[in-house]
């Protein structure tokens, strides 16, 4: 398991954003946010004494690789470029690091 590099997640977040599919490229990047939002949560010191914080965690992030997965393969059917999808790879953490990425490249954003 190797950590997620910025510039590889980069530019899958510019393949993913390449996609006409808007809908499910909404639920792809709703779904990261999520994960984001619980994974910075679990670091902070109020995370010991939440009993439910580790299976949100998880919760999320299964719905974030279900979300990478459904994007992946309709993109594919309609003929869109989802090769960012076999880059990414099956490591969960390394799936999770992208939905971080995600979460920082959108707060960047905002700015």
């Amino acid at each position: 398991m190797a950590i997620l590099e910025y510039a590889v997640a980069a530019e899958i977040y510019e393949q993913i954003n390449r996609s006409k599919l808007h809908d499910l490229k909404n639920d792809l990047i709703m779904a990261a946010v999520r994960y984001g939002e619980i994974r910075v949560r679990t670091q902070q010191p109020a995370a010991a004494t939440d009993p439910q914080i580790d299976a949100d965690r998880t919760r999320a992030h299964n719905v974030f690789i279900d979300a990478c997965n459904i994007l992946a393969r309709n993109m594919a059917k309609a003929g869109e470029d989802a090769t960012w999808r076999e880059t990414l790879g099956e490591d969960r953490k390394t799936i999770g690091d992208l939905a971080c990425y995600i979460y920082c490249f959108l707060g960047l954003a905002a700015r």
